[in-house]
């Protein structure tokens, strides 16, 4: 007879065994996660900030390939490949200049449930649809952005294709290049995470007495090896563990910015305040232990927003009032558009076609375009500019 114990270990078998099954079903033919969304060409003109015209010209003339083949005698839309060509094309790419230092930015929070991983999923989707090359980072040993993104960390990720080689006591890997995975999105890059990333935590408070400089060795070094890294990226995203470690530490000095996800709760805004104030007092410990913290921007996003629920608009009233600008005007409505992508390991920017009505999907990524909108705006503030070039800008400025 099994104990109960041993039933843990069964149930998790089980658990996994079906996060596979459903991997699989949602990714036939091939059990491999693809990208199938298409752009229309006046979604593609708004979003290069040119006109439709411009766009016909250029494939008229040949400095862009013919559209795509007709099906029933409509276009059935363009790529994010191809989106990202036009953007290449027309000069209407929205990349950071040489000089301009790539935003890094932590999603963090310690309370579970305020929908942290969906968060970064959704904001590296928004931001890849812009035109920009986006660099996610599971730091989250649960791995839930990692599996998101299409790979299960039981099954196809081992320990030694996570950060753990780098950040172990002996480290096997100098830098973190072999970790990065290519994703089904052409502009977005994932370094995936898997359980035995907890490894590093148990293995630097086993340290013993010499672990004090170990563990300001480790946020150092993971410091040192994303900077490095973002050379290549524009936006880099890192989603920490929702508790205070090592690992989450390590992150806290990486970022150069943190965003603070938060459902609108009463327990969520609790919850957030201790985390807050609990950061402090780390940010101030590593300060004074030598280990430079700095952040272009602070900021909360209220997620999973009920506008028809009075609680949540009381308690969204209080956010207000207690972090004033910090908190971002425009909150992440709930909406079972985004579950039911969530089903699917996909998000929103992934669907090539709405999971419930039209509306309510065109709804929930008019609210996620807006809400992470801007946090696009704080990054290029931080480089100077306002908003993305567009190709008209550039035709202007040459004339």
């Amino acid at each position: 007879m099994h104990s109960d114990i041993e039933r843990i270990g069964e149930l998790a078998d089980a658990g996994e065994r079906m996060i596979e099954r459903l991997r699989r079903k949602a990714f036939l033919p091939e059990s491999r996660k693809g990208l199938h969304v298409r752009f229309g060409i006046a979604e593609a003109a708004q979003l290069l900030g040119c006109s439709t015209n411009r766009i016909r010209m250029a494939e008229d003339d040949g400095r862009l390939p013919p559209p795509p083949p007709s099906e029933n005698g409509r276009r059935p839309g363009y790529t994010v490949e191809e989106l990202l060509n036009m953007r290449r094309v027309l000069g209407a790419s929205p990349a950071r200049a040489p000089l301009d230092v790539p935003a890094i930015i932590a999603v963090q929070n310690f309370k579970g449930g305020v929908g942290k991983s969906t968060v970064t999923t959704h904001l590296a989707h928004y931001f890849a649809v812009q035109g920009y090359r986006v660099l996610v980072v599971d730091c989250d040993s649960q791995a839930t952005t990692t599996t998101l993104f299409g790979f299960n960390p039981h099954f196809n990720i081992t320990r030694e294709e996570t950060l753990y080689p780098y950040l172990s006591i002996d480290p096997t890997q100098a830098d973190l290049l072999y970790a990065v995975k290519k994703t089904p999105w052409p502009n977005v890059d994932l370094i995936p995470s898997n359980l035995e990333l907890f490894d590093v935590e148990y293995e630097l408070a086993a340290a013993g007495a010499d672990g004090g400089s170990i563990l300001a060795t480790r946020f150092r070094k993971l410091k040192a090896g994303l900077s490095d890294l973002a050379r290549d990226y524009d936006v880099v995203i890192l989603d920490p563990p929702p508790a205070l470690g090592t690992i989450s530490l390590a992150v806290m000095q990486a970022a150069n910015a943190l965003l603070v996800p938060l459902a609108a709760t009463t327990p969520d805004f609790c919850s957030t305040v201790q985390f807050l104030s609990m950061m402090d007092q780390v940010l101030h410990q590593l300060t004074e232990a030598g280990i430079e913290v700095q952040y272009d921007f602070v900021r909360l996003i209220c997620s999973k927003f009920d506008g028809n629920d009075p609680s949540h608009a009381m308690v969204r009233q209080i956010m207000e009032q207690a972090f004033g600008p910090a908190l971002l005007p425009v909150p992440i409505l709930e909406s079972a558009e985004i579950s039911h992508a969530a089903m699917r390991m996909m998000t929103i920017y992934e669907l090539d076609r709405p999971i419930g009505t039209a509306r309510t999907h065109k709804r929930c990524k008019a609210n996620l375009d807006e809400a992470l909108g801007q946090v696009e705006a704080l990054v290029r503030r931080n480089w100077g500019r306002v908003a993305p070039a567009s190709e008209e800008d550039v035709v202007n400025e040459a004339a």
